[in-house]
């Protein structure tokens, strides 16, 4: 469907992930371009908002999942008396189907039906087009093209301020050629082998480049750190926990490579036109990987997904996952230290 009507009041809601939100950005700033009059708010989760504050033109309200009940009151009092003209409703996870009831417009457009879960169908009123093997921020274009947006090449603007940026020259002072490692996704069967790490981590140190490594507060994150370092006997900057989000960004921004699975920072590098090496087992890299950087992945996805249902990813339903709390382990470091050497030659890194 396409939006009759030109929009001059306009809602997003995308919750979460910071990649997710990072896909979804792209769409609102082509929405900006074709509609620069229109006022757009966008409902979207706390942490996320951290890294998009200041995203100029558009109005956050931040949902705070952690209130319970009390998140959902607070979005009803925000939008007390208020009509948007569309809500575009970019997450079918539960949680913001609950939140789109709390958001009044005159049109609420969704996923289409083969993409529509956990009741999503019953919190919107209109749908975007049915999109063949789409990835995800393919599906977000899908909300731009149904209110009138024409077809777009993603770009970028996330905002960042002097002083974040000085603050990543000054983790980085003195550091030749970075390659960034984010090794950290958010459950720990997608996060990669840390000896591994530490011997890719090794071949570009040894190729040259200075070793970051990079990642959040969580003890996740920081034990799986702690792993990789026992390894390491060679300098390397450990920046876990130390840098805000968009300090974060400004550093993926400088390095000449970021190394990561299917985690925030990956989508981070992408915004910023950072070469990506993304390392996928449990989830289709064309759907859910890097999205200028396809041809950089290291995955066992296909093969994992063929083993456990007997199929290919053209046979089953799109996006399809494959369990086991193992399978990144398939993934050789001989075969990472490849593509690494492939990217430093087409990206002329050397």
């Amino acid at each position: 469907m396409v939006l009759s009507d030109q929009p001059n009041d306009i809602c997003i809601l995308r919750l979460s992930a910071i990649g997710d939100v990072c896909h979804a950005v792209s769409a609102v700033q082509a929405i900006q371009k074709h509609y620069p009059k229109a006022k757009i708010t966008w409902v979207i989760g706390k942490v996320e908002a951290t890294l998009l504050d200041g995203l100029p033109g558009v109005r956050f309200v931040i949902f705070d999942k952690k209130q319970g009940k009390t998140a959902y009151q607070a979005l009803r009092q925000t939008f007390k008396n208020k009509q948007f003209d569309v809500l575009l409703h970019m997450q079918v996870a539960f949680r913001a189907n609950l939140a789109a009831s709390c958001i009044p417009a005159k049109v609420k457009i969704g996923f289409d039906w083969h993409r529509a879960k956990e009741a999503h169908s019953l919190f919107i009123n209109q749908r975007i087009e049915k999109q063949q093997d789409a990835h995800v921020l393919e599906g977000f274009m899908g909300f731009a093209q149904a209110i009138g947006v024409p077809s777009y090449e993603p770009q970028w603007q996330l905002p960042v301020s002097d002083l974040d940026r000085k603050a990543a020259v000054q983790y980085l002072e003195g550091l030749k050629k970075t390659v960034v490692i984010a090794p950290a996704a958010s459950g720990p069967e997608r996060n990669w082998v840390p000896e591994r790490y530490a011997e890719v981590a090794r071949h570009a140190h040894n190729q040259g480049f200075s070793i970051v490594l990079t990642g959040g507060p969580s003890e996740l994150e920081q034990c799986l750190v702690c792993a990789i370092m026992k390894h390491v006997d060679f300098p390397v900057l450990n920046l876990v926990a130390k840098t805000s989000l968009k300090e974060l960004l400004c550093v993926l921004e400088q390095a000449a490579l970021v190394i990561a699975p299917d985690t925030g920072p990956a989508h981070m590098a992408v915004t910023v036109g950072t070469p990506v090496i993304g390392l996928y087992a449990h989830s289709n890299p064309a759907r859910t990987g890097p999205y200028l950087y396809q041809d950089y992945i290291v995955e066992v996805y296909h093969q994992n997904l063929q083993q456990q249902y007997g199929k290919s990813s053209d046979q089953l339903p799109w996006g399809r996952r494959v369990k086991g709390s193992q399978l990144m382990a398939q993934i050789t470091t001989e075969s990472v230290i490849a593509m690494f050497d492939r990217v430093v030659k087409e990206k002329k890194l050397i």
